[in-house]
């Protein structure tokens, strides 16, 4: 059986789907990496962690690039950032003891239901 979408085998198209979310994975990955090194390099006045910041994201955008080979690009963008500002939100609040409060956390949610609520609206390729 094909995909007629991308005219290859339904099995090699789904093999390449997960790939892609793996890319995306790792994309959120090294764009919370390259935040984080925003954060320690304050102000970019340490030359170590502000390198990274350029590495991190770089390598983010790649991978980035990567996804929207095969993933829709709304949807990729709104997992990538919103997945993004969760794992940012919890590094600041274990690691660089921000604050955390009922009302942020209800926003969080909002953010990530709303990208589920794009994810899950999508029309399936079959």
């Amino acid at each position: 059986m094909t995909c007629f979408v991308h005219n290859r085998p339904r099995s090699t198209f789904v093999l390449s789907v997960i790939m892609h979310w793996i890319y995306l994975t790792i994309a959120i990955l090294l764009e919370v990496s390259g935040t984080t090194c925003m954060k320690i390099s304050d102000g970019c006045t340490k030359l170590t962690p502000t390198l990274f910041i350029f590495f991190f994201y770089g390598l983010s955008f790649t991978f980035l690039s990567l996804t929207l080979r095969v993933l829709p690009i709304a949807v990729t963008y709104a997992i990538w950032s919103a997945l993004g500002t969760a794992l940012i939100t919890v590094i600041g609040v274990i690691w660089f003891n921000e604050s955390i409060s009922a009302i942020k956390l209800c926003f969080l949610l909002l953010i990530i239901i709303g990208v589920a609520g794009l994810h899950f609206s999508q029309e399936q390729v079959h």
